[in-house]
């Protein structure tokens, strides 16, 4: 039976890095699952919570697709609404990262990363072996946040409200990846990480 490979487990509030982070793991030859990427795909016409959505909520889809615009507002007029949101999709990406998972073990891969923005809030980190989280000062986390298409402060606090604060989160971690101090340093702080696991695995 084939070795199961290391978990990381990449996390980080929003506006942090983390995307970036995955993809310096990435540069590094590390495969990575991305939730966020799936859900994207899930969430396409065909996608497979596309339908169990119009079921469930069908103004919130549009030409056979998830209209998220329209899912964010019914989630933000009805708080039980993330919750079933939540039951439909979670499994679905569950069954994903451990076809994921499942293909790494098979090709022998010593080091996968599971790129997870709600990691610790979804209580997932007993299920990898040792956690990333991706940081930066709240004032840069800030102006990140606001730069982004369709961000609006209001927005950004109940984000922000729904998620782990990052001193919790750095202080859970086993390693922290800065991301404000420019790439080359980033992917400096990568590299050291993946040494330093790459070491105890032998």
């Amino acid at each position: 039976m084939p070795r199961s490979p290391f978990i990381i487990g990449l996390t980080g509030s929003i506006a942090m890095g983390k995307s970036q982070t995955a993809r310096l793991f990435a540069a590094e030859g590390v495969s990575v699952h991305d939730s966020d990427a799936v859900i994207q795909k899930l969430y396409a016409k065909g996608g497979g919570a596309a339908e169990a959505i119009a079921a469930s909520f069908p103004e919130s889809v549009s030409q056979g697709a998830v209209d998220k615009p329209a899912l964010s507002a019914r989630i933000a007029s009805d708080p039980a609404a993330l919750e079933k949101l939540e039951a439909l999709v979670h499994p679905l990406v569950a069954a994903d990262r451990d076809a994921f998972l499942a293909q790494a073990a098979a090709k022998g891969e010593k080091i996968v990363v599971l790129d997870m923005p709600l990691l610790f809030e979804a209580g997932r980190e007993s299920g990898v072996d040792a956690v990333v989280v991706a940081s930066a000062p709240a004032a840069i986390q800030r102006q990140r946040a606001l730069a982004r298409p369709g961000m609006t402060a209001e927005k950004f606090e109940k984000l922000l409200a729904r998620q782990l604060p990052d001193v919790d989160k750095r202080a859970k971690a086993h390693f922290v990846v800065v991301t404000d101090k420019g790439l080359d340093h980033a992917q400096a702080q990568v590299r050291m990480i993946l040494a330093e696991i790459q070491k105890k695995l032998g």
